[in-house]
């Protein structure tokens, strides 16, 4: 990365119309393997084995793609397939031998992950395992991620700023009387990496600070928003649920324990950039290996985060392409219907909610949309912010 010619030559971006087709590739495999992920969660079902059908999926997928190109072009898991319940914040993804299934009633978060030439695209999507419409506290929480989901959506954009984004979010979690989850980010994505230096957070509060930043036009975001009934300050519970890792680049140690050595040169080799899980790994007794490695801080560890038994969690996360016309949400989910016990009457969230997405040269983006009237009143809620060409609504199935 010496001169700048050979930076030009890295730094590829939405300018480029082959990586904006690679985000988009990616993209539609991961909104299939949601679909697919959803298709799978039933009652009684085992969380690992629909953990696997997700990630086995984007492999098979990613794997059609570009197979005859002269050069090869790394594809496949941006983010392993994660399904935590209930009051389980995230990162639940659990090794093959693990028992843990899915009830009735059950509130699932599902997350995952797909790049193609290291161009990623993720999703996450909270789905209650029921029929009919979601109703009480857990609609409200739903509720809360997808509208602030979507205030983030029309605040990401070029000449704004990352703290802005911040302080609406709570707003939004608290006219539903819930609260941003502490310590999630949502990152700017760039080729290969899924956390880039660009970040927004959730929630601003002393212990946790990142630079001021604007977003820009060609640049590419993981909106990533989780809401809770409870306090919103996850713990960690058991260390041993942790098998989501990623490779750290920039650090280097001797690894004294053989097992360590073994396991990390597997790592490097078939994961050297991206989040994997444990579970993907040939070797089966690595856990004091993995452990070893974090401690060196060869690893990142992504835990399993807990609030308190009863607290109903909800995680949506979507890609953004802030392309030159607009924003372009690139992987997300439909909700099933909704029906919370609060409604917006904030006259600054309704503002927001009425922003346009595309870049118009003038009249902004008021709702001149025939649609809205179609949607029955009480779906109003969640359903206002939508604009009709999006497919995130809770009604618009």
């Amino acid at each position: 990365m010496s001169s700048d010619d050979d930076r030009e030559e890295v730094e590829l971006d939405l300018s480029s119309p082959d990586v904006v087709t690679k985000y988009k590739n990616a993209a539609e495999i991961i909104n299939k393997a949601l679909q697919l992920v959803l298709s799978e969660c039933k009652p009684k079902a085992k969380i690992v084995d629909v953990c696997e059908i997700g990630d086995s999926f984007i492999r098979e997928q990613t794997g059609n793609m570009y197979k005859n190109v002269k050069k090869k072009i790394e594809r496949g898991v941006a983010f392993p397939t994660c399904i935590s319940v209930n009051n389980i914040v995230g990162h639940f993804s659990p090794l093959a031998s693990d028992q843990t299934v899915m009830e009735e009633g059950d509130i699932l978060k599902i997350d995952m992950g797909c790049h193609i030439d290291g161009f990623i695209a993720v999703a996450a999507h909270t789905h209650v395992l029921q029929e009919g419409p979601v109703t009480g506290r857990a609609a409200d929480v739903i509720a809360a991620a997808n509208t602030a989901a979507e205030v983030a959506l029309r605040l990401v954009r070029p000449g704004k700023k990352n703290k802005d984004v911040t302080e609406a979010l709570q707003k939004v979690a608290a006219a539903y009387d819930c609260k941003i989850v502490e310590g999630v980010l949502s990152h700017q994505l760039k080729q290969f990496v899924i956390d880039g230096n660009k970040v927004v957070l959730s929630v601003s509060n002393p212990d946790t600070r990142v630079d001021d930043a604007e977003f820009e036009e060609n640049e590419v975001y993981a909106i990533d928003i989780v809401t809770s009934t409870g306090e919103g300050k996850p713990k960690l519970v058991d260390e041993k649920q942790t098998t989501i890792y990623k490779r750290a680049v920039d650090k280097n140690y001797h690894l004294k324990i053989k097992a360590s050595r073994f396991i990390f040169s597997e790592i490097s080799q078939k994961f050297p950039i991206l989040p994997f899980t444990a579970r993907a790994l040939e070797e089966k007794r690595g856990r004091l290996g993995l452990v070893e490695c974090v401690n060196h801080d060869l690893l990142q560890p992504y835990p399993v985060l807990h609030e308190k038994p009863g607290d109903y969690v909800a995680h949506i996360k979507f890609t953004v392409l802030l392309m030159p016309n607009g924003s372009d949400r690139i992987a997300s989910h439909a909700l099933q219907e909704l029906q919370p016990t609060k409604t917006i009457d904030d006259p600054e969230i309704k503002a927001w909610l009425a922003l346009g997405t595309k870049t118009k040269k003038k009249g902004g983006g008021k709702k001149k949309k025939g649609k809205k009237g179609d949607n029955k009143p009480d779906d109003s809620t969640v359903a206002e912010p939508m604009d009709s060409t999006t497919n995130v609504g809770a009604s618009q199935e």
